[in-house]
Formats: C-alpha cells, structure tokens, sequence
C-alpha cells in the first residue's frame, strides 16, 4: 500500500453512504490518511466488511446500520460521534427516465436519499459540534447534473441542483463561525449506481462524448478530490463545487 500523508491523524470523519462504490473509497482515503472513520448505510454485511478491512490496516472504524431516509435514525447515528470534525454526505440513488414515466414512489425515495438526508445529516452535526463549542467541515457528494440539465434525468437533476443551493446556503450562513460547507461534483463514475447503464454501449458512448478529456472519473479521483477539499489544504474554501466532471461543464 502507498504512503499517504496524514492530513487527518487525530481527526475523525463520518461517511453517510459509505457502502457505495464512491462512499465506500471516500472511507478508504480518509482512513488511510489517517483519519478515525465512522460509517452510516444500509447494508450491514457490506459495512462490516469495510469496517474489517480498515482495521487491517490500522485504522479506527465504526459503523452503524440506517437507512438515511429515516430521520430519526439519521440524527441519532449522527449526534453520537459528536467528537467527527468532518462529514461526508454520500448517499445517493438514480431512477433515470422519462419525466412523465416516473413513479411518485420513486419520485420520493430519489429525494429523500439525494436531498433530505443531506438536510438532517447536516442539521445533526452542526448541532453535535455546537454542544461542543466546536465547528467542522462538509462535504457533499453532488454530480454534474447539480449543474446542467440531462435528458431522462428530471428528478436527478432537481436533487443534486438542490444539493448544489443547499451546500451554498450552509456555507453562507455558518461560515462567520468558522465551518467550511463544499461539494464534490463528479461526472459519470463506474460503480454499481452506473454499472447497469454504462453496460449498454450507446450508454457509455453517450457518457464518453459529452467528456473532452474522453475518460469517465473514478471512484479514487472523487475519494481524493474529498479528501482535499476536507482538509486543511483548502481552509480559505467554502461554497464551492468542485466538479471531477473532465470538463463536461465546462463545454
């Protein structure tokens, strides 16, 4: 394993959607940077293993078993590792299609998972780190689509565009007290979210035209653009989107 520099001994992070493919390399660098990780998601088997895996190589890791669209729970997780300086807002889900084809079911469970449990997570742990006199760094795991519009993604768009206002309200009004409040907006990224999409070949020749740089991200390149924007390196920075996107935005 390479050496990484220690950007965050003696720190603690939380890692909301920790079992995903993106969630799951955001918990990897931050505790190979040395920070203690604490992770929130559904699957417990698939937690348990990552759990087990960074303690092999040191690291100080828990996890709890929610699903982030149970408030209640979420802000439980939450206010209990009150001691976590960072929070990583990665839950996220996509149901792509037609606007008038998707379901009032998936309609809610796409923004219960991409836009309020960013919310409560939030609101859990500016409250915990309050108590404490304490402030902390938040980072949300946006997309691209928080910036432009994409056919078949009505509902994805709306969410993450709503992530994109909430990470700059948050930076806005907690920045005078010393929180740092960034999102991480990533183009398309193989994972199991995508996997299933970017296996039809007019899918993934779709996702490759609209990036100059001609390469889809990966799940490392949003991990460390994570932990770049979580530490200290960039403690003049807060509101701000940080697209990993290979200049789609920028066409």
């Amino acid at each position: 394993m390479p050496e990484f520099e220690q950007w965050f001994a003696g720190r603690t992070a939380i890692v909301v959607g920790a079992t995903g493919g993106i969630g799951s390399m955001i918990a990897r660098e931050l505790a190979r940077r040395g920070a203690a990780v604490r992770m929130i998601a559904r699957r417990a088997d698939v937690l348990a293993g990552l759990a087990s895996e960074l303690t092999d190589i040191g690291a100080d890791a828990e996890y709890r078993v929610v699903d982030v669209r149970d408030r209640a729970a979420l802000t439980d997780a939450i206010s209990a590792w009150a001691s976590a300086s960072i929070l990583v807002n990665a839950a996220g889900m996509n149901r792509p299609g037609p606007m008038d084809a998707l379901s009032a079911e998936d309609y809610d469970a796409l923004l219960d998972t991409n836009v309020s449990a960013v919310y409560w997570a939030s609101r859990a742990f500016v409250r915990a780190r309050r108590e404490n006199g304490e402030v902390g760094s938040i980072v949300n795991i946006s997309s691209q689509m928080g910036h432009v519009g994409g056919d078949g993604r009505v509902a994805y768009c709306a969410s993450k565009h709503a992530v994109e206002g909430l990470t700059k309200a948050m930076a806005v009004e907690l920045a005078a007290e010393g929180w740092r409040v960034n999102s991480i907006a990533p183009t398309f990224v193989e994972t199991e979210l995508t996997a299933d999409f970017l296996a039809d070949p007019a899918n993934r020749e779709y996702a490759l035209s609209g990036i100059p740089s001609g390469r889809l991200a990966s799940a490392e390149d949003v991990a460390a653009a994570v932990a770049f924007i979580a530490s200290d390196l960039s403690a003049s920075t807060t509101g701000t989107s940080l697209l990993i996107d290979g200049g789609w935005v920028a066409k």
